[in-house]
């Protein structure tokens, strides 16, 4: 989870590869509407949002319940976003906040090609992140750690869990 550009999809296809499972990109479940929107320089509102995250969270859950693993790439910047995703999934979910500063974020959004996402449209992700509570089963790591490194803090994460 994070602002777009964060580095998402990346650790999504490196975790799903090391872990042969599902993955699922959070941006292919966006309706022609809300594209339309963003491609405008549009933020999304909460009532754009959510059946786009009932669609992503109802995929997870599918997967899991077939495959027993999967793995999604999606902003969820709020926490009422994060809990939608979960209660679509109905099935407990660990979010994963890659954390980067603007300048950061926007160097890398201004390198994009090909995506729908305009970079004016960061200001309004950072004015609506909601970073994780410590009530939520979240995990908070800097964007700007190699994906081999972001892969083994979130395997290390998931191991302790199944551990305990």
């Amino acid at each position: 989870m994070g602002v777009s550009g964060c580095g998402k999809s990346t650790l999504m296809q490196d975790l799903a590869a090391h872990l042969a499972c599902a993955a699922f990109e959070g941006d292919d479940f966006h309706g022609a509407a809300n594209v339309a929107k963003m491609r405008a320089g549009h933020p999304l509102n909460d009532s754009d949002r959510w059946p786009w995250l009932d669609r992503l969270g109802a995929a997870i859950g599918a997967a899991v319940r077939d495959e027993g693993q999967a793995v999604a790439a999606c902003s969820a910047l709020k926490r009422s976003y994060r809990d939608r995703l979960e209660h679509a999934a109905g099935v407990p979910l660990l979010f994963v906040l890659l954390d980067g500063g603007r300048d950061e974020i926007a160097a890398r959004l201004a390198s994009r090609t090909r995506h729908y996402m305009p970079a004016s449209l960061l200001d309004s992700q950072f004015d609506a992140l909601e970073r994780p509570g410590p009530d939520e089963r979240a995990l908070i790591l800097p964007g700007s750690w190699s994906v081999e490194k972001l892969r083994n803090a979130v395997l290390h994460r998931v191991r302790s869990e199944i551990v305990a």
